[in-house]
């Protein structure tokens, strides 16, 4: 009976052995697993400090973007107002000129006879004028006339 406790004893001091080097193969090749993954999560700290210097900076350009962007708006409003303004301008001169027109039609319509009056006489003046003149160089005295036929035409010298 002794014996079958050394036996026992033995194959669990075996099995213990078998054990104890399987366990130890695992942990080694857990040790080799787990240092790939410590690479591996070195490199992505890296890229990660590299993103994330990239996305600071791209955050930066963005606030002076957006501020840049806001101040030309300021301005771009401003703008917009002055034009606004000039087209309130032109509106109310545009205004004024169609009220202007219509008074002026207005005033036309109402004195239209007094202005063909006005037409009429003018025609009759202009009439009285140029008749006067035709008179005036009709009744030039004899003896001018006379002296102007008198007088000897030059001739021009021909070649």
């Amino acid at each position: 009976m002794i014996i079958i406790l050394y036996l026992s004893v033995a194959v669990i001091a075996i099995a213990f052995f078998i054990l104890v080097l399987y366990l130890s193969k695992t942990l080694k090749s857990l040790h080799v697993t787990l240092n790939q993954v410590s690479n591996t999560l070195s490199g992505l700290e890296k890229q990660l400090e590299g993103v994330t210097k990239e996305t600071t900076e791209l955050l930066h350009k963005t606030n002076a973007l957006a501020t840049d962007i806001q101040k030309k708006s300021e301005s771009l409003n401003s703008v917009v107002d002055a034009v606004k303004d000039v087209g309130d301008s032109v509106k109310k001169f545009n205004g004024s000129v169609k009220n202007m027109a219509s008074s002026v039609t207005d005033q036309v319509d109402k004195n239209k006879d007094k202005i063909s009056q006005v037409l009429q006489w003018t025609n009759v003046f202009l009439e009285i004028k140029n008749k006067w003149k035709e008179k005036k160089s009709q009744t030039i005295p004899i003896s001018q006339q006379e002296e102007e036929s008198v007088k000897p035409k030059r001739r021009r010298a021909t070649y």
